[in-house]
């Protein structure tokens, strides 16, 4: 079963422009209570090792708990509602005190009050 802030490799596709695309690891972000539910269909922030100093990513430090091989950034302007099909295992997570500044950077994009 997934958790919130679990790291797993997403297959995106082909992108189109800037997106996000192929295969590259990625954050579930999906709310817990949600997941528990089995859905379908959740919401992941797709991972880059290129790290830009962007407002919109949070930087994730490499480490065993997260299973990331490199300091990677979460890209937050990128954040996507994918299949479960499209997911593969879990390979670690980011644990709640990177889950929360996703979280609040997507509060910010999305404009949802706090």
């Amino acid at each position: 079963m997934l958790t919130s802030g679990d790291v797993v490799a997403v297959d995106f596709g082909f992108p189109v422009g800037r997106e996000a695309g192929y295969r590259h690891p990625a954050v579930v972000v999906t709310a817990q209570r949600l997941l528990d539910a089995s859905p379908s269909v959740l919401q992941v922030v797709p991972l880059t090792s290129t790290v830009r100093g962007f407002a919109s990513e949070i930087q994730i430090e490499a480490d065993s708990s997260n299973g990331l091989d490199h300091t990677s950034s979460a890209q937050c302007q990128h954040v996507r509602a994918v299949a479960v099909s499209r997911l593969g295992n879990p390979r670690g997570n980011v644990g709640t005190a990177d889950l929360a500044q996703i979280r609040e950077v997507l509060g910010l994009i999305l404009d949802v009050p706090g």
